[in-house]
């Protein structure tokens, strides 16, 4: 085999371990509908992080390593590898009612976690939540809500104009899909989404 020919294999094989590791670690998504305006717009593109809310399968990992043992008692099932969602963070994740589609939101509440919306306030077990990334809110009221063990309660930013889980209720953690990281289309719209405030 010729050495050009040899480069050129190497070449491709390089650039798919490459593609695929981007593929594995991130995702793209593109926003419809204005429900997280004034943070992400209809039509912006985002690049979303899958690596920091990465799921292992407690069960499968003991049958694979000899000394790992499962308790019985609750450690079974998914768990989040690196840390799960955090308040005020951008997640892209399945619709609960039809996983088919999915949707950005913010997280406002945590497993474990009350939830209740007051004439537009949101207070966290009895605490008034502050929300810096709000540019106006509205005056909806919604039901005090406890989350289960691996469920998140998200909202939109625009408050008015989402359909969140003060509609559907809260979302399971296997349905997260990832934290947004950066909006990257239009170009004069690049800008790195924040975390927790």
């Amino acid at each position: 085999m010729s050495r050009v020919a040899r480069e050129i294999i190497e070449a491709v094989v390089l650039a798919l371990i490459v593609f695929l590791i981007i593929q594995t670690g991130v995702r793209n998504f593109k926003v419809e509908g204005a429900s997280m305006q004034p943070t992400l717009e209809g039509g912006q593109y985002l690049l979303v992080n899958k690596l920091v809310y990465f799921k292992l399968d407690m069960a499968r990992l003991s049958r694979v390593i000899p000394f790992w043992r499962v308790d019985q008692s609750g450690e079974a099932g998914e768990r989040f590898a690196l840390r799960p969602p955090q308040r005020g963070e951008v997640i892209v994740f399945h619709y609960p009612r039809d996983t088919t589609k999915d949707f950005v939101k913010r997280v406002i509440g945590l497993p474990g976690e009350t939830v209740g919306v007051e004439s537009g306030e949101v207070f966290i077990d009895g605490e008034q939540l502050v929300e810096p990334y709000l540019t106006s809110r509205d005056t909806s009221s919604s039901n005090e809500i406890i989350l289960g063990d691996n469920e998140y309660y998200v909202m939109g930013d625009n408050r008015r104009g989402s359909n969140d889980s003060r509609n559907w209720g809260p979302v399971a953690g296997e349905l997260v899909l990832g934290k947004v990281w950066f909006v990257y289309w239009p170009i004069s719209k690049l800008h790195v989404i924040g975390g927790s405030p």
